[in-house]
């Protein structure tokens, strides 16, 4: 797509952003029957298989910058993927439910496993910072230790989780009172009885907005690589901004959706859980370019992990106090992270410039 014009390259960009805002509303939804029809999310595997599916914007353009080589955009798009997605929890809290009376959403979803959800995506992003210091020929069968023990984390943290789903040895199993309601485990929520849709035709959906996705996320990095390289943006700040939003527009409308049904926990939930699953992605990276990806991880990537990690935090410390005051719509804690976030890309475009 190099020789492309930039017009036609922003067009090709904005029409694969679409198709993945469509596919992944559909994919959500199918997601949400195949869970409750096969009880998916009762059990680890399921867990696995829902993380998967919800991220598959992601996965196309990892696989696809791992195979052309472009380790850069595929690091930026995860990090950066990250610090965004926990945004959209503000995004969730400023314009899920408005009115008089209304709390923020961390003090309607609190819950002990939503922080222990904060504290496994915390972990994991500290793998990779003391991943990015590991020697680069520290490879052994197209794997290296740091990418193993973040899947390994993930993997753990998914059975914790499940777990504390269940029951915690505190009063109201760890609940906070006045909170919404906490279903078990991960995109549980209701499908619509209006609408109902037979097991097969939700296979049949989820298979081809599957297949819509995965084309549309690498049509999504080869388009922008290319356009990001025609206006001198570096591969880091497009990766971390403009690509990581357009992954997320599932996230953002499926959310949106979810706090307006009074799905809060599992709104935050679904982010907690998609963010703690894509740093795994690293280990598809490794494998695919028989290389050490993290190690090669400059001031950016580190940058960005540090950020993610910190936006999480703010959200894991309002999950236990549960402010009430709302700033400009939204929470004290949102709002925090909206300041943050901002401030923090700043300090992307200052280090990308330098």
């Amino acid at each position: 797509m190099d020789s492309l014009p930039l017009w036609l390259l922003v067009v090709v960009f904005v029409a694969g952003a679409a198709v993945i805002w469509v596919a992944g509303i559909q994919l959500s939804k199918t997601t949400d029957v195949l869970d409750t029809r096969l009880h998916l999310g009762s059990a680890l595997g399921g867990l696995i298989v829902l993380a998967v599916a919800t991220n598959l914007p992601e996965i196309a353009i990892t696989v696809s910058a791992g195979l052309s080589g472009s380790i850069e955009v595929a690091a930026g798009n995860i990090l950066g993927g990250i610090a965004l997605q926990t945004v959209v929890i503000a995004v969730l809290d400023a314009f899920g439910k408005r009115g008089k009376g209304v709390k923020p959403i961390t003090y309607r979803a609190a819950s002990l496993t939503l922080v222990l959800e904060a504290v496994v995506v915390v972990a994991v992003l500290a793998v990779v910072i003391a991943g990015s210091q590991l020697p680069p020929d520290l490879v052994v069968a197209r794997l290296t230790p740091d990418v193993v023990l973040i899947a390994a984390i993930w993997l753990v943290g998914l059975f914790l989780v499940q777990r504390a789903s269940k029951g915690l040895p505190w009063h109201e199993s760890g609940h906070a009172p006045d909170a919404s309601p906490h279903a078990t485990g991960h995109r549980t929520r209701t499908p619509d009885a209006t609408k109902p849709m037979s097991t097969r035709k939700a296979v049949v959906v989820f298979s081809v907005s599957a297949l819509a996705t995965l084309v549309a996320g690498v049509v999504l990095e080869q388009a922008g690589d290319a356009a990001s390289s025609q206006i001198g943006l570096s591969g880091v700040l497009f990766g971390a901004t403009v690509l990581a939003l357009a992954t997320s527009l599932p996230e953002i409308s499926t959310g949106l959706q979810a706090v307006k049904q009074g799905d809060d926990n599992l709104a935050v939930s679904d982010i907690f859980g998609g963010n703690a699953f894509l740093p795994v992605l690293f280990l598809v990276a490794t494998l695919l370019s028989g290389k050490a990806v993290l190690p090669q991880a400059n001031a950016s990537d580190v940058y960005l992990t540090a950020l993610a990690a910190l936006l999480t935090l703010v959200y894991a410390v309002g999950l236990v106090f549960r402010p009430q005051r709302r700033i400009a719509g939204m929470g004290v804690d949102s709002f925090v992270v909206v300041l943050l976030y901002l401030v923090g890309v700043a300090g992307l475009v200052a280090i990308s410039i330098g």
